[in-house]
C-alpha cells in the first residue's frame, strides 16, 4: 500500500497533508469553491475502505436526487484515479459501489427525511466512515446527529468511525453550519480545515478556471471573497450590487440572441403580476428584453385570470414577433395555480412551475450570474420597474442576525420572477455545480 500512498500525495496539494494524517474522529473541511476538498476526501475514503475488509462507507447529501451526479461520480473518480476500478462493481439501483472481493460497499443516501435512515441496513461488516457533502444544505445539527447516531452506535473494538464534513460556508455568519463549526474550533475530537483554490500549488486547476475566478474577483470582490476565498462576509442591507445591472440602449451586434425564456410572478387581488422576457446570447450573456407589469393596487375592479391569461399571450406573441425567436422555458411560481391553469385552458400551453428553494439560495444563484458580469437590461420604459424594484430590494434588518434571514416583501415581484428564471435554468446558464 506504500506505493499508493506516495502516488496519492502526488494527487493532492501539500495544504491537505495535515488533513490526510489527521487522527481526529471528526474532520470538517470548509472553504471556497474549486479548493479540491471533495477530491481529497473521496481519495481518502476509498483508500481507507480497501484496507478494511469489514468496513463500509456511507456518503450523504441532503437531497437524494443529487447523489448520482455528484458524490457518486466523485467517489467513482477517486477509484479510477487510484487505478482500482477493476476491484469494484458500480451499482445504480440501489446506488452503491461494492467491492467485489469483500462484498462491502460504499453506500449513498439522501437525507430528505433523516428519520427514514434509522432503518438503513448494511449487508456485511460495519460502517467505518461517514461523509456529509454540502453540509450547509442540511437543515441543522439535529439532521446530522440523527444520521450519525444511526451509523456510529456499533462498537468497533476501540476504533472510531471517521466522520467527514465538507461545505462552502454560507455568507451569513448566523447560518447554523457556521456557528456549529465555530463551536468545534477548540474541540479535541474535531479538526477544522480551511482551503481555497489559492492553495493549488501543483497546478491542478485549468487556466480557463483560473481566468473565470479572476473575472469574479474583478467584477465583485465581495462575491469572490465569499465564493472562492470561503470567507463569511455577512449579508449587508441591500440584496444586490446594482453595478451589475448593466443597462444597454440596443442589442449587441456581435452577440446574437439564441433563445428567449420567460419568467412570471403573479398576483390577483393585491399583488402585482409580472412577466420577464430574457434572452440568452451566443456569449452566454443574459439580456432582459422586456417586462410586463400589472398592479391591482388602488383599482376597484381587478383583472380576472382570464384577462391576465389573454394579456400574457398577447405579450408573448409580441416578443416572438419582435425578436424572431420562440420560447425555450416559460417559468412560473410553483405556488401559482390560477393563471397557469387558465393559460393551459385558453391556449394549451403549459407554463413550467419552478422547483423553488430557500429564498437565500435563490438569491445566491442570481448573485452568481451577476458577479460574472453577464447580465444586461435593455434600456426601455417597460424595464424601468425591474430596475426600480431591484434598487429597493433589501434584507429585513430584524432578521439579519438569525439563521434564516428574510427579504422585505414590498415591491419585489420582478425580483421574484428573476430568481425563478435563474433557478429554472441553472444548467443552461452554466451555474449548476
Amino acid at each position: 500500500m506504500s506505493e499508493q500512498v506516495v502516488d496519492v500525495l502526488e494527487l493532492m496539494n501539500p495544504h491537505f497533508y495535515s488533513f490526510w494524517l489527521a487522527e481526529e474522529a471528526n474532520i470538517i473541511l470548509k472553504g471556497g469553491r474549486s479548493s479540491m476538498k471533495s477530491s481529497v476526501i473521496s481519495m481518502k475514503l476509498v483508500l481507507d475502505f480497501v484496507e478494511d475488509e469489514q468496513g463500509n462507507v456511507v456518503v450523504l447529501r441532503k437531497v437524494g436526487k443529487y447523489l448520482s451526479t455528484s458524490v457518486y461520480e466523485q467517489i467513482k473518480w477517486a477509484i479510477y484515479m487510484l487505478k482500482l476500478e477493476d476491484e469494484f462493481y458500480f451499482g445504480k439501483s440501489p446506488l452503491l459501489i461494492r467491492h467485489k472481493a469483500t462484498n462491502t460497499a460504499i453506500y449513498f443516501y439522501g437525507v430528505d427525511d433523516p428519520q427514514k435512515l434509522k432503518s438503513a441496513k448494511i449487508a456485511k461488516g460495519y460502517v467505518m466512515a461517514l461523509w456529509y457533502e454540502e453540509l450547509a444544505e442540511f437543515a441543522g445539527v439535529e439532521d446530522i446527529d440523527i444520521v450519525a447516531d444511526t451509523f456510529i452506535r456499533q462498537d468497533l473494538g476501540g476504533k472510531d468511525v471517521k466522520v467527514y464534513y465538507s461545505y462552502n460556508p454560507p455568507r451569513n455568519p448566523y447560518a447554523w453550519v457556521n456557528e456549529w463549526t465555530d463551536s468545534k474550533a477548540s474541540d479535541d475530537d474535531y479538526l477544522v480545515h480551511h482551503s481555497t483554490y489559492m492553495d493549488d500549488e501543483k497546478g491542478f486547476l485549468s487556466a480557463q478556471m483560473l481566468r473565470k475566478i479572476e473575472k469574479y474577483k474583478e467584477n465583485d470582490i465581495d462575491y469572490w471573497r465569499w465564493m472562492y476565498a470561503g470567507e463569511v462576509i455577512g449579508l449587508g442591507d441591500m440584496v444586490y450590487n446594482m453595478n451589475h445591472f448593466q443597462t444597454i440602449d440596443k442589442l449587441p451586434e456581435d452577440d446574437d440572441i439564441i433563445l428567449i425564456d420567460t419568467a412570471s410572478d403573479t398576483g390577483h387581488q393585491i399583488s402585482a403580476t409580472t412577466h420577464l422576457a430574457l434572452g440568452l446570447t451566443k456569449k452566454q450573456n443574459v439580456i432582459l428584453l422586456d417586462t410586463y407589469y400589472y398592479s391591482p393596487e388602488n383599482k376597484v375592479v381587478k383583472k380576472a385570470p382570464s384577462e391576465l391569461s389573454k394579456e400574457l399571450k398577447e405579450w408573448q406573441d409580441s416578443i416572438v414577433k419582435d425578436y424572431k425567436r420562440h420560447f425555450d422555458v416559460q417559468t412560473i411560481d410553483s405556488a401559482e395555480g390560477a393563471l397557469r391553469n387558465q393559460y393551459f385552458k385558453d391556449y394549451g400551453i403549459r407554463l413550467h412551475p419552478v422547483a423553488k428553494k430557500k429564498k437565500i439560495d435563490m438569491i445566491d444563484n442570481v448573485q452568481d450570474l451577476l458577479a460574472q458580469g453577464r447580465f444586461f437590461v435593455l434600456n426601455t420604459e417597460n424595464n424601468k420597474v425591474f430596475i426600480s424594484e431591484h434598487q429597493k430590494y433589501q434584507w429585513d434588518a430584524d432578521s439579519l442576525n438569525t439563521a434564516d434571514p428574510k427579504v422585505i416583501k414590498i415591491d419585489d415581484h420582478t425580483c421574484d420572477a428573476f430568481q425563478y428564471y435563474v433557478m429554472d435554468n441553472l444548467r443552461k446558464l452554466g451555474l449548476k455545480y
